[in-house]
C-alpha cells in the first residue's frame, strides 16, 4: 500500500485546509483588507504547502528510496524525486 493511500486521510485534511486558506484569500480581497493582511494570509498558504509537500517527499523516500523492493525501484525513486526537487527549489 502507497504512503499517499495509508496516509490518505491525514494529507486530505491538510490539503482542505488548504483550500480554506486560499478562500481567505480570496474573501480578503474581495473584501478589499489591506495588502499585509493578504500577504500574511499567502505567507501562511505558502507555509503549509511547503510542509505538505515536505511531508509526501518524505514519505516518498522513505518508502520508495529507502525500502525499495530493487535496485531499478530505487533508482526510478530517487530520480522522480530529484525531478521534482529541481522543479520545486526553481
Amino acid at each position: 500500500m502507497s504512503h499517499t493511500i495509508r496516509d490518505g486521510e491525514k494529507l486530505l485534511a491538510r490539503v482542505r485546509r488548504l483550500k480554506g486558506q486560499m478562500d481567505a484569500v480570496e474573501r480578503a480581497l474581495v473584501a478589499e483588507k489591506p495588502c499585509g493582511e493578504v500577504l500574511q494570509l499567502l505567507a501562511s498558504i505558502r507555509g503549509a504547502l511547503s510542509g505538505l509537500t515536505g511531508e509526501v517527499m518524505e514519505a516518498h523516500l522513505h518508502e520508495h528510496v529507502v525500502h525499495a523492493e530493487s535496485e531499478a525501484e530505487r533508482a526510478a525513486a530517487a530520480d522522480e524525486l530529484a525531478a521534482v526537487l529541481r522543479t520545486y527549489i526553481r
